[in-house]
This record gives C-alpha cells, structure tokens and sequence, in this order.
C-alpha cells in the first residue's frame, strides 16, 4: 500500500497481515483522487472515513492537505494501527472505534467528503441504509460529496443525491451530492490507465 501524491508521494505502509480487510487498490485510488482534484481543494478539508481498514484513503488525504480526518472503523486492530501510523507521519487524524451506522446517528458534526468502503458482501439494504442515514442526519456539508466504495453486484443509483458513478475493474465508486438528483447524468468510466 502506497500513497499516491501530496507530501508523502511514494511512501509505502504496511498494515498487519492479519486486519479483517480489503484495500481500495492503488489504481482504484488514483482514479478516485483524480476525480476529487477537479471538485475540491484538500487543504482544510473536513473527511470522514467510514469502515476505514487501514487508513489507506485517510492517509492519502492527510498527504494532500486534509487537516481535519476522522476514520471510523469497528474492528481494534485496524484502529490501534491508524493511529499509530497517524502518530509516526504526523497526521491529523482522529481514529475511533465504532459500528458505523451507530457513529453516523449520534454525530453532530459536518464533512466536506465522507468516503465509505463497506465490505463487498454486506447486503443491498445495508449499503442503503448507510447513504440514507448520511443525508437524514444532515453530515454531509452543503457543496460536500459522498463517495462509496462497492462491487458491481451492488446498485447505489436509486439513492437520493445519487450524482455518478465510475467503475474501475471490480470497484465502483458511486458519488452522492446534495445539489444533484438522479435526473442528472450518470458517468461511467472503465478505469482503464492512461
């Protein structure tokens, strides 16, 4: 695992081989960088990273600019390793442990970018209730978009604020913004690298 670009472009970080995890790919991650280059300015961004592993989209906004990141994560060892790792490379992030749709009922505060990677076999109806208890708990700032990770098996564009999607190999981003509604276009992408 790698980071992609910002201050620490390059640097690679082991995880425990033994995290219950499936990391967003390096390809994966630079498409969806890519696509957050042309939305936003990371620098003072507020992030929220649910069912984070091991801190893999966390650190790359970190690397970025992004002072303000919380990862949340129900398993200790994923936890115990962001902060260490958030320790030694300086980073702001808060890493709390927590089941994500509890996390996302009792919080009060409000993100420019939620990212959510759930894992790939959770039923349709949970991915559901993740975007749906997002937006009825107002977390998601105003100009903000939410992005979540899953495989083609799920289908997320029936959602409210669904906005577009892009799909690189077997991962599908699925992008969800306030100020869009499921009239606009829907943008697919085969994530072939240039």
């Amino acid at each position: 695992m790698r980071i992609i670009s910002g201050k620490f472009k390059g640097r690679r970080i082991s995880p425990p081989r033994n995290l219950p995890v499936r990391p967003t790919t390096d390809m994966s991650k630079e498409a969806l960088f890519n696509v957050l280059n042309n939305h936003f300015d990371f620098n003072g961004l507020k992030v929220l990273d649910l069912f984070s592993g091991t801190g893999n989209i966390s650190y790359e906004f970190a690397s970025r600019g992004s002072d303000n990141i919380t990862s949340i994560d129900g398993d200790f060892g994923c936890v115990k390793f962001i902060k260490q790792t958030a320790s030694e490379y300086d980073f702001n992030i808060a890493a709390i442990k927590s089941d994500v749709l509890k996390y996302i009922e009792k919080c009060k505060a409000k993100y420019n970018i939620i990212f959510a990677d759930p894992p790939y076999a959770f039923e349709q109806k949970i991915f559901d209730a993740i975007v749906l208890s997002v937006f009825e708990n107002d977390l998601l700032e105003e100009d903000g978009m939410m992005i979540i990770e899953h495989s083609k098996y799920t289908k997320l564009d029936h959602l409210i604020h669904f906005s577009f999607k892009k799909s690189y190999g077997g991962s599908i981003f699925s992008f969800f913004e306030i100020n869009k509604n499921q009239e606009d276009e829907i943008i697919e992408d085969d994530g072939e690298e240039e």
